[in-house]
């Protein structure tokens, strides 16, 4: 019976083994799946396929360490250990019991396990995930004479189920926090934008750092210190820890290495003036002390100012915002003023600049009065917005 679930398990990756290929895969917000493919291909992925809210990729474990160091737009990264068919708990069980969990987990270790599920017999993720768990501690007990204790919030090894159409994918997860908490932002306004969002705007921009950029509504600075990190090439993970550093075989010397080529690619200046400004105080405040955390602080400066007061720094630049949406009832009717003057000033100060504006609502978007020349589609959660782009000649 064991040779025939051996057979059945498509073993993806062996977890020991430096000389394989490792199977790879990014889960990425919907609409940023091609640019974390672009990400991929720069840090030197293999085998790179796009689906639907996620990019699977292959790689050495160099690759896997510098994906987490370096993907802006990702939100998880997932070593795959193994596929198989799943149609019953029973098949489930079998399956995961025989992987060589011994390889990975000791007792002193700490061990959680997730579960999504899709069109497939087992209907219930929590009932997926504790069979699973169950399955691991078995095979540990029976090998070892001991088990790890269970941690949700913060394990050592948190094991990745996917289950669609009754096919399995067994994963581990490398990042622990999610790879959007970069470690500066702690003060949130009331309505923050997700860092792998933010970064995604940035890329569709365009923005490198060669000419000047503001953002008149900027929040808790999300969008300036990504497109600041990013022009000039900060490792967005460079500052935090990940969860593959406490696996039985995070080769700390590798990962040192990987990180200091990517800190010797960063530079410490720009030309350009980047300017964020917020109506709020306390939005000002979180601004400098984010920028501070990240060690953009000379680099981007915030100011306290309305929106109706800001001004061009220069003939030509980059206006990149994301005003309310007004996603409450009623909440549209009072935000028409707000997008009647964005289009006027767009129109009145700003000749020469290109401005983005993340739009979740197209027909306040509407009111701004000019017609915008390229239209992204991405997702604030479960939101869908565009991002439109304004020639303002």
């Amino acid at each position: 019976m064991t040779d025939k679930i051996n057979t059945s398990v498509h073993r993806l990756t062996g977890f020991q083994d430096d000389k394989k290929d490792l199977s790879l895969f990014a889960t990425v917000p919907l609409g940023v799946e091609e640019l974390t493919s672009m990400e991929l291909l720069k840090i030197g992925a293999n085998n790179i396929k796009a689906g639907r809210g996620g990019v699977s990729f292959t790689g050495n474990l160099a690759t896997l360490y510098r994906s987490l160091l370096q993907l802006r737009t990702a939100s998880r990264v997932l070593l795959q250990l193994a596929q198989f068919d799943c149609k019953s708990p029973q098949e489930l069980y079998d399956a995961i019991r025989i992987l060589p969990w011994n390889e990975m987990l000791t007792s002193d270790m700490t061990l959680a396990v997730d579960c999504t599920l899709r069109d497939s017999n087992i209907t219930h993720s929590h009932f997926a995930a504790l069979k699973s768990k169950d399955a691991i501690i078995d095979m540990l007990r029976e090998k070892t004479g001991s088990r790890p204790n269970i941690d949700k919030k913060s394990p050592d090894l948190r094991v990745n189920l996917h289950i669609a159409k009754n096919h399995a994918t067994v994963s581990l997860d490398a990042s622990g926090e999610p790879l959007d908490r970069r470690g500066w932002r702690l003060d949130h306004n009331n309505a923050p934008l997700r860092e792998t969002l933010a970064a995604a705007i940035m890329m569709h921009t365009g923005w490198d750092g060669t000419v000047p950029l503001i953002d008149p509504m900027c929040g808790s600075g999300t969008l300036i210190l990504e497109g600041v990190s990013m022009a000039v090439k900060q490792p967005p993970g460079k500052g935090r820890r990940f969860g593959l550093m406490r696996w039985r075989n995070f080769d700390h010397s590798l990962w040192e290495k990987v990180l200091g080529e990517e800190q010797a690619l960063a530079l410490n200046c720009l030309t350009v003036p980047v300017l964020g400004y917020d109506k709020d105080p306390r939005s000002v405040i979180a601004c400098r002390e984010n920028s501070r955390r990240a060690g953009l602080e000379f680099l981007a400066a915030f100011d306290l100012k309305l929106f109706e007061e800001v001004e061009p720094c220069n003939g030509h630049g980059m206006l990149v915002l994301n005003p309310p949406y007004g996603v409450r009832m009623g909440e549209q009717e009072t935000l028409k003023p707000l997008y009647r003057k964005i289009g006027e000033i767009f129109k009145r100060r700003f000749k020469g600049w290109t401005a983005y504006l993340l739009a979740g609502d197209l027909e306040l978007a509407k009111l701004i009065g000019l017609k915008p020349s390229r239209r992204y589609v991405l997702f604030n959660g479960p939101l869908e917005c565009r991002l439109l782009k304004y020639e303002l000649y």
